[in-house]
């Protein structure tokens, strides 16, 4: 079973090495690298070139930017029957695709299979959303992130493979790409699972200590996305209007008052106001 993993890769160069270091590490290695750079400045193309004889690799330039464009466009290159984004600032624990490939031949339905995201060198997670414990999920408890999300492409709906250029990186809306895409493939019926116990490790960014920018940038995603669900008459997104842009950011603004946590209420605060300014933003 071919794993493609497509990179989509801008402005960073030592984060690749040590990606690419992890899967060279692979116990299973029936996997392809599509590396879909948008850098314009050849700062990688040493390093692809160092690794070109270890793995199969196809290096693809391109002259345009962002996150969901680049990956659709690595998805036109993919031979394998699993596909995966992986982010350029992460890494895979050494077992990670023969995890993957392991737990799509002992589930027979499964379509997305969501992994664990951890902090480096750290039992702890990292961003996503993320559990102690392995489970079945469905659009009402969406798990993971972009970055830990594989697709067997004979157990979905092809036509929904793609990413929404709007959201991500480098798009009208910093984030959101990820959940896009798996609510739209969830709605369809597609069965997905969440472990822990396959891990890819990816900086701690999801923190009040870095600051409010961040989480004001991202978070217009979310809203956008719940809106673009919303304007299709799609009656689930009235439990994430309620979730998402009420209760949720204004309990963690109220336990960070309790706390007497500054940075914090205004980390949540930030929040509150990105994803509604992407709500209102996306628009009809």
């Amino acid at each position: 079973m071919k794993i493609s993993l497509v990179l989509a890769t801008l402005g960073r160069d030592a984060e690749v090495v040590d990606f690419l270091k992890s899967l060279q590490q692979q116990t299973y290695q029936d996997f392809e690298l599509i590396i879909i750079d948008q850098n314009k400045d050849g700062r990688i193309d040493a390093i692809v070139e160092s690794f070109r004889k270890r793995f199969e690799l196809l290096h693809i330039k391109v002259g345009f930017t962002g996150n969901a464009r680049a990956r659709d466009c690595g998805i036109g290159f993919a031979q394998g029957r699993i596909i995966a984004f992986p982010d350029d600032d992460c890494a895979y624990d050494n077992d990670v695709l023969e995890k993957v490939v392991a737990e799509f031949v002992r589930r027979k339905q499964l379509a997305i299979l969501v992994t664990g995201s951890y902090d480096f060198a750290s039992s702890r997670f990292s961003i996503g959303v993320n559990s102690r414990k392995a489970q079945y999920f469905s659009r009402f408890k969406m798990m993971g992130v972009e970055f830990t999300q594989f697709f067997d492409i004979d157990r979905i709906d092809r036509w929904q493979l793609y990413f929404d250029h709007d959201f991500g990186i480098g798009s009208k809306y910093s984030g959101g790409e990820g959940f896009e895409l798996l609510y739209r493939l969830l709605r369809v019926g597609s069965t997905a699972f969440y472990t822990p116990g396959i891990k890819i490790y990816h900086p701690d960014k999801d923190h009040y200590k870095l600051g409010t920018g961040r989480m004001l940038m991202y978070s217009t995603g979310v809203g956008a996305y719940i809106r673009k669900f919303a304007n299709q008459h799609d009656v689930f997104m009235l439990y994430y209007i309620v979730r998402k842009m009420l209760v949720a950011p204004v309990f963690k603004m109220m336990l960070a008052v309790i706390l007497l946590n500054p940075k914090r209420l205004a980390y949540c605060f930030y929040n509150l106001v990105g994803v509604w300014r992407g709500f209102l933003a996306y628009g009809r």
